[in-house]
């Protein structure tokens, strides 16, 4: 008897987890993909929607002439003016077509975003064979 007991809060156990597995669904990311031409100082990405969480930027493959950095920042979109937060100096990208520079931000809420590139700068043309946007 007391070993069919055992069961039975087993087989309760396990049923009350599957339900809940299926109740909570899993946190999923979200991302998109682009590349940039001839951009200048002050460039600014498309926004996109985040209900919270780290933001990663990739660029791969960057070229700019003589000039070996791109600084990225992240902006929230918002009525007042935008803040911003850490700027990235993304230069391994510069290396070859297939290296990559990451920057990753922590989470500042929810919200509409976007980011710049070489804010302040002058005269310099960024072009960035691929990039990746993950939230």
């Amino acid at each position: 008897m007391k070993s069919l007991h055992g069961r039975r809060i087993a087989t309760v156990a396990v049923g009350a987890a599957t339900v809940l597995g299926v109740i909570a669904p899993p946190a999923q990311a979200a991302s998109w993909s682009s590349s940039l031409t001839g951009v200048l100082p002050g460039f600014e990405s498309r926004r996109w929607y985040d209900s919270g969480g780290t933001t990663t930027i990739k660029f791969t493959g960057c070229s700019s002439g003589s000039y070996k950095v791109a600084n990225v920042l992240l902006r929230k979109d918002t009525a007042g003016p935008d803040p911003s937060y850490v700027n990235a100096s993304f230069t391994k990208c510069f290396d070859s077509g297939t290296s990559t520079s990451t920057g990753t931000w922590a989470d500042h809420g929810s919200g509409d975003y976007y980011f710049m590139v070489n804010s302040g700068a002058t005269g310099i043309s960024l072009t960035v064979k691929s990039l990746t946007v993950s939230y």
